[in-house]
């Protein structure tokens, strides 16, 4: 087993060592820790603390988008949440104002299980469909039905007005990522949002970006094993986190251009529409938030700014990977998609 040393892939793990020590914690590792694959934006490394299998998890490099990569608004709903979440991963340690590698981390709870993004492994197929989306449903449901006083996170978020924020929030977070590239789709799309504001429901507790790479599972038990990625936690109409989900569920209808999304698996024979999932959602919750289509519009914004912005950072050398090179052509097609479906899911 080796212990922490210099540098690799970018962290200094002598120093992250050194400071995990101070506070009476061993860092080690059974080899140099790669990070794991898949994420688009936070980085993540499988360790050992104090002899046990954890996450060490921290921003990626470069500038970040306002309150992205919030590692200390996730600290916060992790310590909160675990008693009362079983899928919720135990926080381990945070550094966060006194971190000594000059960003924040935490060490997180390490739980076994299979994160699906767009293609499903081997031994999943489509006919695991109906039990991963009522783990993800239920999931959801459970943590919309939470009090959010009564799990100490009431001031997470205002709780009213998050409509007009969020679109405020990304109407300025896409002018700034697209910049003088801007379709004409994102005038019309935000025109229309902002003509039909819903009205404040009773704000809940929302994961903000749930989908299947989120939800750890367990395939062979057909159950799911951990929800991960509480970053963007915070209070506001259960309706934007299926929306947020639904923005990511292309279907083969979808025009072809969103088709290279491949963020869910929903472009695999025989994977259900969108309408099943809300009726999995229904089946736990008791009905579909109102408002819907218009959380959906905001959330396809909110997916086409941020994989601008994350072809932006590829641009600036501060994120690697072929993968990013087609994101701008992709986030057009997100806004032209939102603005020609606003009204339909």
């Amino acid at each position: 087993m080796a212990t922490a040393g210099d540098s690799h892939d970018g962290e200094d793990w002598g120093t992250i060592a050194r400071h995990l020590e101070a506070a009476g914690h061993r860092l080690s590792f059974e080899s140099i820790p790669r990070r794991f694959a898949g994420g688009l934006a936070n980085l993540n490394y499988p360790v050992l603390l104090d002899g046990r299998p954890a996450v060490f998890r921290r921003p990626p490099p470069g500038t970040l988008a306002h309150g992205a990569s919030d590692m200390t608004r996730e600290a916060r709903v992790l310590a909160a949440l675990h008693p009362h979440v079983p899928l919720a991963p135990r926080l381990l340690f945070a550094a966060l104002e006194e971190s000594p590698i000059g960003v924040p981390f935490l060490l997180i709870e390490w739980r076994p299980g299979v994160a699906v993004g767009g293609a499903l492994p081997p031994p999943l197929s489509a006919a695991d469909a109906p039990w991963m989306m009522a783990e993800l449903a239920g999931a959801l449901a459970r943590l919309h039905a939470l009090d959010p006083a009564e799990v100490g996170l009431a001031a997470l978020g205002r709780p009213t007005g998050f409509a007009e924020r969020q679109l405020k929030g990304w109407i300025r977070r896409a002018e700034a990522a697209f910049g003088a590239d801007s379709p004409p789709s994102l005038a019309r799309l935000v025109a229309r949002l902002a003509e039909s504001l819903p009205a404040d429901p009773p704000a809940r507790l929302l994961h903000m970006d749930p989908k299947f790479d989120n939800l750890l599972i367990d395939p062979a038990a057909r159950r799911a094993t951990a929800l991960i990625d509480w970053d963007m936690g915070t209070l506001g109409p259960p309706a934007f986190d299926l929306a947020v989900l639904l923005s990511y569920w292309i279907e083969p209808s979808d025009p072809p251009a969103v088709h290279p999304l491949g963020a869910i698996p929903s472009l695999a024979p025989g994977w259900p529409g969108r309408a099943a999932m809300l009726a999995a959602y229904a089946a736990v919750a008791g009905d579909v938030p109102g408002d819907l289509p218009w959380y959906l519009a905001l959330a396809r914004l909110r997916l086409a700014t941020a994989w601008r912005q994350l072809y932006r950072l590829w641009q600036q050398g501060s994120l690697a990977g072929d993968r990013y090179s087609g994101f701008a052509a992709l986030a057009d097609a997100i806004l032209a998609h939102a603005a020609d479906r606003f009204g339909a899911t």
